[in-house]
């Protein structure tokens, strides 16, 4: 029998995966299902980007890059930081990577000794837990809720630290509740993280579908800290598998040599699309875009308020409201396939965001239009009369 390694017992898949699947095959069957599910933007990747990764196709561009990334694109992504956010950034500090993913495999294979902890929220996404996992690290999920906006705060990292503990993963705006760091919030942890020895990183791949003001990035704080970011969520990339990572200095070296032996490099078509997704165009293509989300967050989140589900919060960005579903069923898992094969609305059960009340909530994403939202509701209506 082939022995399997005693950390995949700590891996779980994503529940949500196993649902959409379900969701596929009832639409096989002819069934129309509303797709809330799933995170990803219903949008296509804007036609520019399409573009020239068809010329960069076409020109023979389907060779290796360096291991950190075309250097245009590296110099293209601080440019983005210096326009948009006033921060002048050092392209030699950007690493491109294989989708945020591979940012997050770099990072934690970095700075995670075996049995070193990692602090981060909780509800929070799963893949950050499995990636500390995978280099025999302990994440170590902090409650949160509608008090703190469900986020970290310094003083719940100065509660929970512990001697083996060597970093803090924050994500603004975050995956399940769309909830933001304001600066002075992030400035607070990274001044209390590097006060107890500690590393600070933020998971930015959610900037840009922002709401309530025009958000930040934390590199605006210090250059001390990591930024993970991808083009997938705001750019509408998701299946060109690109992200990137922003890194101390002292640490773009190790990084470089593990990149060069995990993945080598980031997809070369993908790097070269992406050369234009900081153009005027498509900025303005993404802009039409975020309004559209703002428009269905508008929508939605007073529709489920006034259906019995609990958001306290308001969430400022992503594309999902995290919905407290006590008074309806305490079994989100049993209500999310109740939702899908009774009335016909795919929804994600807490499971695959933690281990605080999960069987308490489910996560809505609005990645689809309007009126099939609109639709949804109804459904919702009526299945819960």
């Amino acid at each position: 029998m082939v022995q399997i390694a005693d950390r995949m017992a700590r891996i779980q898949p994503f529940y949500v995966m196993d649902l959409l699947a379900r969701a596929r095959g009832l639409e096989a069957q002819g069934r129309s299902i509303i797709h809330m599910e799933i995170g990803e933007p219903d949008f296509p990747t804007p036609a520019p980007i399409v573009a020239a990764g068809q010329a960069a196709l076409a020109s023979g561009e389907t060779h290796y890059t360096p291991a950190k990334g075309l250097p245009a694109l590296r110099e293209a992504i601080a440019g983005f930081y210096r326009h948009r956010y006033g921060v002048e950034l050092d392209p030699q500090r950007v690493i491109v990577t294989p989708g945020s993913s591979g940012a997050l495999q770099l990072v934690m294979s970095v700075l995670v000794n075996p049995g070193q902890s990692v602090l981060m929220a909780d509800p929070g996404y799963p893949c950050n837990r499995h990636f500390v996992e995978l280099v025999e690290g302990t994440p170590l999920g902090i409650p949160v809720g509608a008090d703190t906006g469900y986020q970290l705060t310094a003083e719940l990292v100065e509660q929970h630290w512990r001697e083996d503990s060597c970093a803090v993963l924050v994500a603004s705006p975050a995956n399940p509740t769309g909830t933001l760091l304001s600066q002075s919030q992030l400035k607070a942890l990274h001044r209390t993280v590097q006060r107890l020895g500690g590393v600070l990183i933020v998971d930015e791949i959610y900037q840009g579908l922002v709401y309530d003001g025009e958000g930040g990035t934390a590199l605006a704080l210090a250059d001390d800290l990591f930024v993970l970011n991808s083009f997938s969520k705001f750019f509408g990339m998701t299946g060109w598998r690109l992200g990137w990572l922003v890194a101390p200095e002292a640490v773009v070296d190790p990084l470089d040599r593990l990149a060069q032996n995990i993945f080598l490099a980031a997809p070369t078509l993908s790097q070269h699309a992406a050369l234009v997704a900081f153009s005027p165009e498509v900025m303005e293509i993404l802009e039409v875009r975020r309004l559209e989300f703002q428009r269905r967050r508008d929508f939605l989140l007073p529709a489920l308020r006034g259906l019995g589900f609990d958001l306290p919060v308001t969430p400022q960005g992503a594309f999902y409201l995290y919905a407290g579903c006590e008074a309806i069923s305490d079994d989100s898992a049993a209500l999310a396939e109740r939702l899908l094969g009774e009335a016909g609305v795919a929804v994600t059960p807490g499971l695959d965001f933690g281990f605080n009340r999960p069987e308490s909530h489910l996560r809505f994403a609005y990645t689809t239009g309007l009126e099939r939202l609109e639709q949804g509701v109804e459904r919702l209506h009526r299945f819960l009369l």
